[in-house]
């Protein structure tokens, strides 16, 4: 007797466990059907992905609200037999390619991550490629040689470099500050302004409109300084993130090359 009184008692034990277990594995129950925390889980991660919202208490009731929300509005969809309309099924056809071709993209990255050595790499090739000496400059852009022949003429007498640059120059990035187009090598620029603009001693201005593709220039050198450039750990990141970029366009740039198609590209 006293050992099937013992059975009896695990087995009501045991059967109060499996309810509670699988209740343990739902948020909700919505018309009979269990809504998972797993869909708690994936929406959170969602949501903090991006790291502009943290995890907290207040967070995870809203999701749990939105989470329940859905599996309302869904079972009504059900109802109503949208899964079965053809917009539906198109939509759905877009997302699984979205999803794919994301998942794709996603996997190259994490294969194939930029080391330091990498970055450390490109940023000696930078400063090589820009090593020697900046120069700030300021200029005013016209359309016209006579226009720009006229404004020489006017500084020469004494007008204000800046004042004619704000009022009379086209290039509207650099006009309100006075022609001011800050340090930068001369390479930054067009060959026909660099050329006029290293050929200039601190302090000078061009005497004749230079021309290039944008118009006339009048180029007034303010002061010529070593290149300077930021400390490599100050611009990994960005370097990384640039060069992660250009190999996930080879990536798929590669893709298109092998694949058999009739089809021609417009670009």
């Amino acid at each position: 007797m006293k050992k099937l009184a013992l059975a009896a008692v695990v087995a009501a034990t045991v059967s109060a466990l499996v309810p509670a277990a699988a209740v343990a594995q739902n948020v909700a129950t919505v018309n009979g059907k269990p809504v998972p925390k797993a869909r708690v889980e994936t929406l959170i991660q969602q949501v903090t992905k991006s790291g502009q919202q943290q995890r907290s208490p207040e967070l995870e009731a809203q999701v749990k609200d939105e989470v329940v929300r859905r599996e309302i509005f869904i079972q009504e969809a059900e109802k109503r037999g949208i899964p079965q309309g053809a917009d539906y099924k198109a939509q759905m056809d877009l997302a699984r390619q979205m999803l794919l071709i994301r998942g794709l993209m996603e996997d190259f990255k994490a294969k194939n991550p930029v080391s330091d050595a990498e970055a450390q790499a490109e940023y000696e090739k930078f400063k090589a490629a820009n090593a020697g000496s900046e120069y700030r400059a300021r200029h005013i852009l016209v359309e016209k040689e006579e226009d720009a022949k006229a404004l020489i003429a006017q500084i020469k007498a004494g007008a204000n470099f800046e004042e004619l640059a704000k009022k009379n120059s086209k290039d509207t990035g650099s006009a309100a500050n006075g022609g001011d187009l800050d340090f930068a090598n001369p390479n930054n620029f067009v060959p026909e302004f660099s050329k006029a603009m290293v050929e200039l001693k601190k302090g000078e201005m061009t005497q004749e409109p230079v021309k290039s593709q944008f118009g006339y220039h009048i180029i007034k050198l303010e002061d010529i300084r070593a290149a300077t450039f930021p400390a490599f750990d100050d611009v990994k990141a960005q370097i990384k993130q640039r060069i992660e970029q250009q190999k996930m366009a080879e990536f798929q740039d590669g893709l298109i090359k092998k694949a058999k198609t009739d089809y021609t590209f417009s670009k």
